[in-house]
This record gives C-alpha cells, structure tokens and sequence, in this order.
C-alpha cells in the first residue's frame, strides 16, 4: 500500500504526546511517517521511541531520510534547515 499524507504526522512544539497519539492511530492501519525539521527532530526521534518501545511493542523502523532544506526568511535571505523522515512500520498481524 503506498503511503499517502494521511499516514504523515508532522512534528512542531506541541507537547510529545499528542505526536504519539496522532501516530498511533495511523499505525493501526498502515505505516507512518514522522516529518520534522530543525529543532523538532530530537522531538521526532523520542515519538518515535516512545512508540516502538512503549505502545507498539514489535513494530519496526522503516526508511529513515535525512536532508537539508534551504528556506527563504521574510528578509529575503536563505538559510539551510536539517529535516528528518522517520518511517515506523506496525508489526504483522
């Protein structure tokens, strides 16, 4: 089944748990992918452990893709942002 956006939780400043929560019910049907950028990726890697080691025991790490996005500021200059996709795959049924 290829994943589409409704199997992507964007990660931001919202506390841990509501991520774990909204990846959860993505997991319960197909794999999720875990998007974040900057200071949200250490965000990211701890749902990602909290649902692997504490809500979906047996599920497993998919691909795992980092970059960098070069981002325009509103003074027109650029500057470069690490990002980080995170793929968490359910366990067989």
């Amino acid at each position: 089944m290829p994943i589409g956006d409704d199997s992507k939780v964007y990660i931001g400043r919202k506390k841990t748990m509501n991520y774990v929560m909204a990846a959860i019910v993505v997991l319960n049907e197909e794999p999720v992918t875990l998007l974040a950028r900057g200071r949200s990726i250490s965000r990211a890697v701890d749902v990602a452990e909290i649902l692997m080691h504490t809500f979906i025991k047996g599920s497993s790490y998919g691909a795992i893709n980092i970059s960098t996005e070069t981002l325009t500021n509103t003074d027109g200059t650029s500057s470069n942002v690490s990002a980080i996709e995170i793929e968490i795959i359910p366990p067989k049924k």
